[in-house]
């Protein structure tokens, strides 16, 4: 029988994506991928999109170490609705509120505004921007286009809004997630539709 063991946790959510914060300032909970993945389980776990481990600054003039796992357990870049929830963890970390945190990921250092009630994060540079992409996906004829903000990303623009209504998210963001072009990490598949310049439906 698998032993068990008792962790602090802190329950967080970012525009829907939903998380586990994990504390490791004071020292490593030393995690297996197992259990990150029993964490992020909805029917026996607490359930989670990603568990975010908080864990002591890794060099001078950056706050903290941003560790991000998936629920499959494998760890990532960065997210950045965890990152906000994130930045709103560690600024109550302490006994002074903090106004503003940085914090390290495999992507690169982002840092965490506290505005009243609300988190705006300092994202990396975006890179690799490539338009029109020569990828097909069958059944599928919008155009593609690649950015990396840090995390990889495939947008789609439909015709209209209500295109994104009747739109099959779910298998075409598979297909472009799972596509041979953008192995073996996968990309995250994002559908828009512009309704007037200054309007963007997502």
């Amino acid at each position: 029988m698998q032993s068990t063991r008792r962790i602090p946790f802190t329950k967080m959510q970012g525009a829907g994506n939903d998380f586990v914060v994990l504390d490791e300032t004071r020292g490593r909970l030393g995690l297996t991928n197992d259990q990150y993945r029993f964490l992020g389980d909805r029917h026996f776990g607490v359930g989670a999109d990603q568990i975010l481990t908080v864990r002591p600054s890794p060099a001078p003039g950056i706050d903290f170490s941003y560790v991000i796992h998936n629920a499959d357990g494998n760890e990532v870049e960065h997210c950045g609705n965890g990152a906000r929830c994130f930045g709103r963890f560690t600024a109550h970390l302490g006994e002074i509120v903090l106004k503003k945190v940085t914090f390290e990921t495999i992507a690169g250092t982002l840092a965490a505004e506290m505005i009243g009630e609300d988190v705006r994060i300092a994202m990396s540079e975006p890179k690799d921007l490539k338009l029109n992409l020569d990828t097909k996906i069958p059944g599928f004829d919008a155009t593609l286009h690649f950015v990396n903000t840090g995390v990889p990303h495939v947008v789609t623009f439909l015709e209209s809004a209500n295109a994104l209504d009747d739109f099959d998210v779910f298998n075409y963001g598979a297909a472009i997630r799972n596509h041979k072009a953008f192995a073996p990490a996968g990309t995250n598949a994002n559908f828009a539709a512009v309704l007037a310049p200054d309007h963007i439906s997502i």
